[in-house]
């Protein structure tokens, strides 16, 4: 991985929720041709965000190509309205068809969560 200091803009995590809450951790390895790929990642950021119950995410890519994104969602019902959205699905289509080598998907819940941060 890149070293964090040299990155454009603050790397900070996610605060820690309070649990419950939900995890689905998405896994990646991506293939060369990356058209349009930016922009349906950039659409799917703003419209994750209109779903009730998502929290945020983070991501971040080693230098080898495995990509991880970690969505935080309040409950189940938030994860299956996201996983429905027609966008969303188109988005998952396009991304089997041409910009992933594989990928993997964990769901789980989290039922402890903390933070520190430096002063």
């Amino acid at each position: 991985m890149s070293d964090h200091r040299d990155a454009p803009a603050p790397v900070r995590p996610q605060p820690p929720f309070e649990p419950p809450y939900h995890v689905v951790v998405f896994t990646s390895v991506r293939t060369e041709d990356d058209e349009g790929y930016a922009e349906t990642a950039v659409r799917m950021r703003d419209l994750v965000k209109e779903i009730p119950g998502y929290l945020g995410h983070e991501s971040a890519r080693t230098p080898g190509g495995l990509g991880i994104t970690v969505s935080y969602f309040r409950d189940a019902e938030a994860i299956k309205a996201w996983r429905s959205v027609g966008e969303h699905r188109g988005a998952q289509k396009q991304g089997r068809a041409e910009w992933y080598e594989e990928y993997t998907v964990h769901v789980g819940e989290v039922v402890r969560s903390h933070g520190w941060k430096r002063d």
